[in-house]
């Protein structure tokens, strides 16, 4: 049976109906004070939670109410990201492992516990007999975040034990879920790739020896080959991706279904459904359009002022795609800088260097330095406006890993289901209640009119 997908004439005139009878003033919700995206006007979160997983620090408050703006810093479980990765660096092991054994258990691992963490997360590094098959290969689908979605939801129906939330189980669940996450991707391009395009369909199996960033790239590339450079960068961002302080959007909601009592799948299948958007998960992927719409326009990409112009023309909704926004230039929470860019940002140049890519680069970092210029000139804001990690994940992705603009959101994932897994865990273990926020009804009351009447 082929699903009817056409807008007909009746489906058109029933959304202008709602959309006729749908009327909230926009003053209303300053009259009843409303927190619009869980935020105050000035940016401040609405507090829902506690949390030890992770720390985003932007701004030192004050008893009097006042805050004054500071460089963003990270913290999982109390220990700078930095350090983190430096530290990873300096052993010479990766380091998204390691920080994924800190989210889940709250303390670093030593050499026995970090080497029997990675080879756990690597026997669980398969699919179901015949997944690939039947399920992955039977619907291939051109957005991979919803293929991914919707084989965490399958996978629920292999799974024994998939209604039991005590904590053991959950965590079984979703190191199975982390570990797989990579096949779900890599397997999901190549299955799109051979239907769409139709290429040859290579599908390799991972390797036990490697490692997370190691195995996407093994998996992907028809001949298995990387550099220990490229791994370590892809490694760094699984890491800078991979928790941010709870209360981004994908960690709220897996908080907001996990609060229900419902099972892992179904938590982790809701936040693929929020990362997947273009305010969040997708955002990586509009700075590249963007950058590309820039550099067919601008002739000259050292010209500061020929970049402003064209970057107040996005601004006014007169160029690329006409929303008005700059993707990848602010944060909810970070003003002065966001330290995952800044991170980024310094080892995208590095390489940058090595592959010959620095034109493209520099002028990456002339729109980065020139955005908010003209967003605090252009637009009322409330805070400052900086870089945020989106723009550089874009470049990262593309220019020096050679990623495919498709898996640009699922490797987000990838690295996010690890902070999804601690906050399901925290939650379960200290939540106790079901979230249930409130909205304020505007309707007035009616007499029903009888049908012969209206």
């Amino acid at each position: 049976m082929t699903t009817n997908t056409t807008i007909t004439p009746e489906i058109l005139a029933l959304s202008e109906l709602y959309a006729k009878n749908s009327n909230i003033p926009e003053a209303l919700y300053s009259d009843y004070d409303v927190k619009r995206g869980l935020r105050d006007i000035k940016g401040r979160g609405v507090l829902v939670g506690i949390t030890e997983i992770s720390e985003v620090d932007a701004f030192i408050d004050y008893p009097d109410g006042t805050r004054t703006p500071i460089n963003g810093e990270l913290y999982y479980r109390g220990y700078n990201i930095n350090d983190l990765i430096r530290g990873s660096r300096t052993s010479n092991h990766y380091c998204y492992e390691e920080s994924l054994y800190l989210l889940l258990f709250g303390s670093l691992p030593n050499k026995e516990q970090f080497h029997q963490f990675v080879q756990l997360l690597n026997d669980y590094r398969e699919l179901p007999p015949t997944f690939l098959r039947d399920i992955l290969m039977m619907a291939p689908s051109n957005n991979l975040m919803n293929m991914m979605a919707r084989s965490v939801l399958t996978l629920y129906s292999y799974d024994r034990y998939s209604e039991d939330i005590s904590i053991p189980n959950v965590l079984r669940q979703c190191l199975q879920l982390t570990s797989i996450f990579p096949l779900l991707a890599v397997y999901g391009y190549q299955i799109y790739k051979h239907y769409s395009a139709g290429d040859s369909l290579v599908i390799h199996a991972p390797s036990k020896d490697l490692s997370t960033a190691e195995n996407i790239l093994y998996m992907l590339r028809p001949n298995q080959k990387y550099t220990s450079h490229e791994a370590k960068l892809l490694d760094t961002c699984l890491v800078l991706h991979m928790e941010h302080g709870g209360g981004n959007n994908s960690t709220f909601t897996n908080h907001l279904v996990t609060s229900t009592g419902t099972d892992t799948y179904s938590a982790m299948a809701a936040s693929l459904g929020s990362l997947k958007g273009m305010r969040h998960g997708g955002a990586n992927i509009k700075v590249i359009k963007m950058m590309d719409d820039i550099k067919e326009h601008v002739s000259d990409w050292s010209d500061d002022d020929e970049i402003r112009s064209y970057l107040t023309k996005i601004i006014h909704k007169e160029a690329f795609d006409r929303t008005g926004l700059i993707y990848g230039m602010g944060h909810a929470i970070y003003s002065l800088s966001d330290p995952r860019e800044v991170l980024l940002r310094k080892m995208a140049k590095t390489v940058s260097r090595e592959k010959g890519n620095t034109a493209e680069f520099e002028l990456y970092e002339h729109v980065s330095r020139l955005a908010p210029q003209v967003i605090s000139k252009e637009c009322e804001i409330h805070k400052g406006v900086s870089a945020n990690v989106d723009f550089f994940s874009g470049y990262v992705y593309h220019h020096l890993l050679n990623l495919p603009e498709q898996l640009f959101t699922p490797i987000f994932a990838i690295a996010r289901i690890g902070g999804w897994s601690a906050h399901r865990i925290e939650e379960l273990l200290h939540g106790n209640k079901i979230m249930r926020p409130a909205y304020m009804t505007v309707t007035p009351h009616k007499d029903y009119i009888p049908m012969d009447k209206r």
